[in-house]
């Protein structure tokens, strides 16, 4: 069974998200550049903030956070985590049949750029030409039609995502308090991780 970071209240709007590539530039005398791109992907870094994380018998968000933390030994183990307003795919191509390949891997599509999902999460509906099809299975973010689909039909499908992620450092987690059983997490940074299959 996969970890899931938890949802947690208390998580403030001004959280940040950003995609960081891996790229050699060798520029050379006469202005001219040699690029090498080292990821098919972007990675992502995710960075929370808490406003508030209760330490109470009632609510104790704070033991949440901070066991989760321990439990997947800061930097050491991935887990899942659900990105509250980019987790959902609805109608999404997968790629176009050819009459002999059975399997197409479960991608996103943001503006322009497509990228394989960490993680499904959901699978609600596939289709073959925007007809339901129950004909296929799903291992990790691989899509298996049980028979090749036609040549030419259109692969789309309807599920919901999570990235795999870690966070970023051993050392990261620091809360502080601020009331009575009342503490806040200024920063709590992930890192989504590439080619790490969760199921």
């Amino acid at each position: 069974m996969a970890l899931i970071y938890p949802t947690l209240p208390g998580i403030a709007f001004d959280c940040t998200k950003k995609p960081t590539w891996s790229t050699d530039i060798q520029k050379a005398k006469s202005g001219r550049e040699t690029r090498i791109r080292w990821q098919s992907r972007p990675r992502w870094e995710f960075t929370l903030v808490y406003e508030f994380l209760r330490d109470t018998a009632a609510a104790n968000e704070l033991q949440t956070l901070l066991g989760f933390y321990n439990q997947v030994s800061g930097a050491y183990q991935a887990f899942l985590f659900v990105d509250p307003d980019d987790n959902t795919a609805v109608g999404q191509t997968l790629g176009v049949g050819d009459g002999t390949s059975k399997a197409w891997t479960m991608i996103r599509t943001a503006g322009g750029a497509v990228e394989t999902v960490g993680a499904v999460t959901a699978l609600t509906a596939v289709y073959i030409n925007g007809v339901v099809t129950t004909a296929y299975s799903l291992s990790g973010v691989t899509i298996t039609f049980n028979n090749p689909p036609a040549d030419g039909a259109v692969l789309s499908a309807d599920f919901t995502y999570a990235f795999v992620c870690r966070f970023q450092a051993d050392d990261d987690m620091e809360v502080l308090k601020f009331a009575k059983q009342l503490w806040e997490a200024k920063t709590v940074n992930l890192i989504s991780l590439i080619g790490e299959v969760i199921t």
